[in-house]
C-alpha cells in the first residue's frame, strides 16, 4: 500500500511539474499590448466583407502604454528626447504606395516612427532602421523625414496611447492621442 502511495505521489508530482513547465514557456500578457491601425480605416474588415473600395495605403503597428495615474508628457515621455511613439518595440509604419509628407515624397516601404516631444510641438521622425526595441539605437543619420506638428489639447482623456488614421482632403492624418494631448501628421497621396 505504501509503495502504491509513493508511486502515485511521484506520478502526481511529475504531472504537476510538467504542467507548470509547459505553462511557463509562453509569455505573460504584456502591460502594453501591440495594436495596429490601417488606412483606409478598418481595411482588413472591409476587405473580408468585400466592401473595400480603395487599396490599402498604410498600416501602423505599435504598443499601447497606459497612463495609470502617471504624468505622461514631460515625465514618462521626456521633453526634447527621442521617443519610440509607444512602448516596447519602436512603432513602425508601412506605406503600401508612395506618399508625401510635408511635400516630400516618401517611397513605399516600412519605417520606424519616432517623435521629439515638446509642450507646444512634436517633431515626427520617419527612420529607415526597423525591427528595433525602444529608441536606444536611434540613429539620426537614418532619418528619412522630420516634420514639426502642433500639439492640441484633446477634449477626451485617453488612458492608453492611441494611434489611428483619419481621412483628410486628398490624403489622411496619422493621429496620435494620449492623456490630454493630440497631434496629427498630414499625409497626402
Amino acid at each position: 500500500m505504501t509503495r502504491i502511495r509513493r508511486t502515485l505521489a511521484l506520478v502526481l508530482f511529475t504531472v504537476i511539474t510538467f504542467s507548470l513547465h509547459a505553462q511557463s514557456k509562453y509569455s505573460a500578457i504584456d502591460k502594453s499590448p501591440m495594436d495596429a491601425s490601417y488606412y483606409p480605416v478598418n481595411y482588413p474588415i472591409l476587405k473580408i466583407q468585400d466592401k473595400a473600395t480603395d487599396p490599402l495605403v498604410a498600416r501602423v503597428i505599435y504598443s499601447r502604454p497606459q497612463k495609470n495615474g502617471r504624468v505622461v508628457f514631460g515625465e514618462l515621455v521626456e521633453y526634447g528626447k527621442v521617443w519610440r511613439m509607444g512602448a516596447n518595440e519602436a512603432t513602425e509604419i508601412d506605406f503600401y504606395k508612395d506618399v508625401k509628407i510635408n511635400g516630400k515624397k516618401i517611397k513605399k516601404g516600412r519605417y520606424t516612427l519616432y517623435a521629439l516631444v515638446n509642450p507646444d510641438k512634436w517633431t515626427i521622425i520617419l527612420n529607415s532602421e526597423t525591427d528595433t526595441w525602444g529608441a536606444f539605437k536611434y540613429d539620426m543619420k537614418k532619418d528619412i523625414s522630420r516634420v514639426e506638428v502642433p500639439v492640441t489639447k484633446n477634449t477626451e482623456l485617453v488612458e492608453a496611447l492611441a494611434i489611428q488614421f483619419e481621412k483628410e482632403g486628398a490624403g489622411f492624418n496619422l493621429v496620435v492621442a494620449w492623456d490630454d494631448i493630440l497631434v496629427k501628421l498630414p499625409v497626402t497621396l
